[in-house]
This record gives C-alpha cells, sequence and structure tokens, in this order.
C-alpha cells in the first residue's frame, strides 16, 4: 500500500502524519521549507484543553515546557473589572456532578504556546516515528489522481515524483493543493488587524489572561489581550482600525510604554521586547474538501481568528477528525460516505462558528447587527467575548455533529444521556481493558470505537471478578462481533446515564448513540453505521515511500504492518 501523502509541515500537517501512524499508516510529509521553524514569541496560538490533550497523545513535550495554561481570566471594561473567572488547570474532565444541574463548573484553563515551539515538538515526536518521511524542501507542483491513488510531483534539487493512496492538503491560506484543485475560497478579506508584541514583564495578573475593552489612557486602542507565556512572557495585542496606518516601531512602543503604565498605577515597569508583528485576520471557507482521494484540512480549507475564535484549533480537530476515517479506509477500504462525513461534518461545524463570528462583529466593534439580541449590551458583549476565548458558546464551543451521514438508524433502545448525540464524550474515568484507571480521553486516537458500560460499584470489585458476572460476558461478546475494531471499557457513573448503559463512543470521542443495556444488534447497526456502511476489507499489503526522479510510484523503503482487525481486549 501507497503511504498518505501529506503536503505542508505547520503544526497541522505534522499532527495529521503522527495521528496516522498511531493507527498503522504511514506518510510522507511535503515540507516546501527548510524542514525547522523559526522562533517568533509573538506568533502564538490557543489551544481548547481537548486539543491540547490531543496532540499530547501524539508525543509532543513542548506544550508542558513551553506552554500556559491560565489560572485565570479577566475582563476589563473602562476601569472596571467586570468579568473574573477561575480556570480548572486540568483538562476539563468532571470527576462527580452536581445535583443541582445549574451549577456552574470551572471553564477548562485553555493552553497558549508559541507556533514554532507547537510545531519543534510535533518534530520531536515524528524523529522517533518509522511510519513518517518528511521530506523538507519539497514544493508541490503537479497534482494527478486515478482510481487507485495519488500522484504528486515537487520541485526541489531535483524534480521528483510521489505515489500515495491519498494526498491532504495542509498547505496554508495559500495552498497549492487546493488551487491545483480550482477549489473556490470565498469569505472576507481583514476581518480584524491587531499590532501584537512579546515581552517580558511584571503584570498585575500573574498567570491570568486579560481582555481589556475601551481602556480609559488616550490613544487607547479600543481593545487590548493579554496571554502569559513561561519565564514571565507576555504577548500583548491591540485591535487596530480596519483600515489604519501601518503601525511605526515608535508607535509601537509608545503602545506597549502607555499600556503598561496604564494597568501598572500609572508607572510604566521594566520589560525587555522579544518580538513585534501585525496579525491580519480573513473569514474563508473552501467550498469543498474532498474531491477524490485528495483532501484540505487546516488553514487551507478555513481562515478564521476573530472575536476569539482559534485557527489552529479547528485544524486540529480537522485531524482529529480526519485521520480515524483514512486510517479505516487505508486499512480496509471504505465507502464514500466515510471520506465525504469529513467535509460534511468538519465543514458544517467551521461554517457555523464564521457564522457566528461574523454575526458577533458589528456588534462588539461599534453597532448594528444584532445588538437588540444581547441581553445588557456591554454586559452582553463581554460574556460573548469571554465565551469565545475560554472555548464556550457559538464562538468557542467544542463542535457536535448531530446531522452527521455516520448517524445510526433510530433503535427502540437509544436513551437520552447528558451528552447528546455526536457530542464530545465527557472526560470521566474509566478501568481499561488491563485493569487499570485512566481518563477516557487517554483512549481516544487510536482508531477503535469505545464501548463504556456504566456500571456503579465495580470499583470496589477485584476486576477479574466483575468481568466475569453480571452484563459483562454478553457486553464482550457482543463487541467481538462489532464489524469495527473495539474496546470495552467500565466507569462508576456518567451524566445523565442509568445503571447498565451501554455507550457507544466513536475513535474521536463524539458520542454515537446510548443504549438501555446490552443490545448486541443495535449495537452492531450503530457500528456499522459510523464506519460508513460495508468495507471493501482488504489486508494492508507493504508499505511504499520514497521517490523515482523520472516517474512516479518509486519504492525507496517498505515495512509491514500487522492487520488492525481484531479488537485489542481480546
Amino acid at each position: 500500500m501507497d503511504p498518505v501523502i501529506i503536503v505542508g509541515a505547520g503544526p497541522v500537517g505534522l499532527a495529521l502524519s503522527l495521528a496516522l501512524a498511531a493507527q498503522g499508516v504511514p506518510s510522507v510529509v511535503l515540507d516546501e521549507g527548510p524542514g525547522k521553524e523559526e522562533p517568533r514569541p509573538a506568533r502564538s496560538v490557543v489551544l481548547r484543553a481537548d486539543m491540547a490533550a490531543m496532540v499530547e497523545r501524539l508525543g509532543c513535550t513542548t506544550l508542558r515546557d513551553e506552554g500556559v495554561r491560565w489560572v485565570g481570566w479577566r475582563g476589563m471594561r473602562r476601569r472596571q473589572v467586570v468579568r473574573r473567572l477561575e480556570l480548572d488547570l486540568g483538562l476539563g474532565g468532571t470527576e462527580e456532578w452536581s445535583e443541582d444541574p445549574a451549577a456552574p463548573a470551572a471553564p477548562a484553563a485553555p493552553l497558549h504556546i508559541p507556533q514554532h515551539a507547537l510545531a519543534r515538538g510535533l518534530r520531536d515526536a515524528i524523529a522517533g516515528q518509522k511510519l513518517i518521511e518528511l521530506v523538507p524542501g519539497a514544493r508541490l507542483d503537479t497534482l494527478e489522481q486515478d482510481k487507485d491513488g495519488v500522484v504528486a510531483h515537487t520541485r526541489g534539487p531535483a524534480g521528483t515524483w510521489w505515489r500515495g493512496s491519498h494526498l491532504v492538503g495542509c498547505d496554508g491560506a495559500r495552498s497549492t493543493v487546493r488551487k491545483l484543485l480550482g477549489i473556490r475560497f470565498p469569505g472576507r478579506t481583514a476581518v480584524e488587524r491587531h499590532a501584537v508584541a512579546a515581552l517580558r514583564t511584571e503584570l498585575p495578573w500573574p498567570g491570568e489572561a486579560l481582555l481589556h475593552r475601551q481602556p480609559p489612557w488616550r490613544g487607547a486602542a479600543e481593545e487590548i489581550g493579554a496571554r502569559p507565556l513561561p519565564d514571565g512572557v507576555w504577548r500583548i495585542d491591540w485591535l487596530l482600525p480596519p483600515r489604519g496606518d501601518l503601525v511605526t516601531p515608535d508607535a509601537l512602543i509608545a503602545r506597549i510604554r502607555e499600556t503598561l503604565a496604564g494597568w501598572c498605577d500609572g508607572t510604566t515597569p521594566p520589560y525587555e521586547l522579544i518580538d513585534t508583528g501585525v496579525h491580519t485576520l480573513h473569514h474563508r471557507l473552501a467550498r469543498r474538501w474532498r474531491v477524490d482521494r485528495v483532501l484540505l484540512a487546516g488553514d487551507a480549507a478555513h481562515l478564521l481568528g476573530a472575536v476569539g475564535t482559534q485557527g489552529l484549533d479547528e485544524g486540529l480537530r480537522d485531524v482529529d477528525n480526519l485521520a480515524w476515517k483514512l486510517a479505516l479506509t487505508w486499512h480496509h477500504g471504505g465507502s464514500d460516505r466515510l471520506l465525504d462525513s469529513y467535509q460534511s461534518e468538519r465543514r458544517a461545524a467551521v461554517a457555523t462558528r464564521l457564522r457566528a463570528a461574523d454575526q458577533s462583529l458589528p456588534v462588539l466593534r461599534g453597532g448594528g447587527g444584532l445588538r437588540t439580541y444581547l441581553p445588557g449590551a456591554a454586559r452582553g458583549h463581554d460574556a460573548l467575548l469571554t465565551d469565545g476565548h475560554l472555548g464556550r458558546g457559538p464562538l468557542g464551543a467544542p463542535p457536535a455533529y448531530p446531522h452527521s451521514p455516520l448517524a445510526p438508524p433510530y433503535a427502540d433502545g437509544r436513551i437520552p444521556v447528558g451528552t447528546p448525540p455526536g457530542a464530545p464524550v465527557e472526560d470521566v474515568r474509566v478501568t481499561a481493558p488491563d485493569g487499570t484507571t485512566v481518563r477516557l480521553r487517554d483512549r481516544l486516537g487510536r482508531g477503535r470505537l469505545l464501548v463504556l458500560l456504566i456500571a456503579p460499584g465495580t470499583g470496589v470489585w477485584d476486576r477479574r471478578h466483575w468481568r466475569t458476572a453480571g452484563v459483562m460476558p454478553r457486553l464482550e461478546e457482543a463487541v467481538r462481533t462489532l464489524p469495527m475494531r473495539a474496546e470495552v471499557l467500565v466507569s462508576e457513573s456518567y451524566p445523565g446515564a442509568p445503571a447498565h448503559a451501554v455507550l457507544l463512543v466513536r475513535p474521536d470521542g463524539h458520542l454515537v448513540a446510548a443504549f438501555s443495556g446490552v443490545r448486541p444488534d443495535e449495537l452492531h447497526a450503530a457500528a456499522d453505521a459510523v464506519r460508513g456502511g460495508p468495507l471493501t476489507d482488504r489486508e494492508p499489503a507493504e508499505i511504499s515511500s520514497g521517490t523515482s526522479s523520472g516517474k512516479p510510484a518509486g519504492t525507496s523503503s517498505e515495512v509491514s504492518v500487522e492487520s488492525d482487525r481484531t479488537a485489542d481486549m481480546h
């Protein structure tokens, strides 16, 4: 079998190669650049807790060493603190659920890291992977495909042909892949502009993120944000007029001094300026994300980032959604419905996010639009922005796929639980097949379904006893016959789920359905729907990875990979 070709070696392309390798799929990553990132502390990214956890599962260690989880969120308007929230420094999972369903939970802390540090951590993880070939200085210029695969040609020291089973364009906003496919990329240009500085100093709110609207000092921006990084470094953003003058170095220094003085009782504290820049945000959405064996992901498929939305976070969600579907197709063949569901799920989710941001901008940036629908004017605006930055509400909440083409048919045994079908499951504590207690999120990303049994009281028994008691033997037998690999997990409780409920969870952590007890036929039908219907079952053959300078499909190395047809728990 030919490897998957990934065009682009930014964080999205690197993460996709690691996610595929975790599921036994080889890839070739074509990197137009020299194979390393230029350090730019002012170019940082914010990851929601679930995406930060996914990146850590891929083996990226720089999140812990060079990233920071905010301890709190502070919203200010003029001279007043209008919102102050403490943040959950865990991964957003809950140990228990309040008897009061209205009791608010602390938001999960986002993680803030320089983009070059994130990319370096992903490259370090790739260095230990035999299934990933990273090719620097490879610029795509030709793309062809047939019913069996994709052929790509790259420019470089010598023209080289590559043959792959599929190709994924992760090559950014000016995507060559998208242009070669002739896919339109409509949207809005320069939705917002920000002057950005990374500097080392002391601010009155160590470890907290700040959003200050309408600061009271003369000449201030309409909105200023401050986000902590390690070692006393802060990234500060000033919202600029849409069509203002160029930001000169002198003007930026003046902004820095005025802002620090405004936050520190009128005196500018000592600071070390590390990096600066101007960041322009665009909102665009590709018309198509899949053309046969070629797909788009990340900035090649969408651009967003205004009012708290996070473009790279959405790109990593593309990876989370696509990797298991591409791996299932690579190992066993697949129906068009499976890969089509990537476009229908992710494009709809990003379109919803873009629509919410575009509708909010006239309200938050000067009147009109939805102003009459927001309660309390400024108070409602502050709440909307807070939710966007903290990964909640229409601007930031993790996406759900309730209308997915992979949704199972209606079944009598289906029951409602605290998570709607298609939404991400709660990160509860579970007992794994080896008897260890882990978080549910730790079992994701392996290309298999999770079958979660809710069994109160099992925690006090030795696993060898309860595994052979009650419904467990029947459940394990049902799981053995599923049309996809699956793993049985057990939890003491789950929000809204009764005892002996069985939850079926997709490999990317979205709930398929919940059932009242063990229902083998309904469980089988739901699993069959998740894989997009019957697959063309085949054994993965050799993995070819390499080039030939005269014609496509040259092979330089071969590795054998075991078939993934049986469930790990057996």
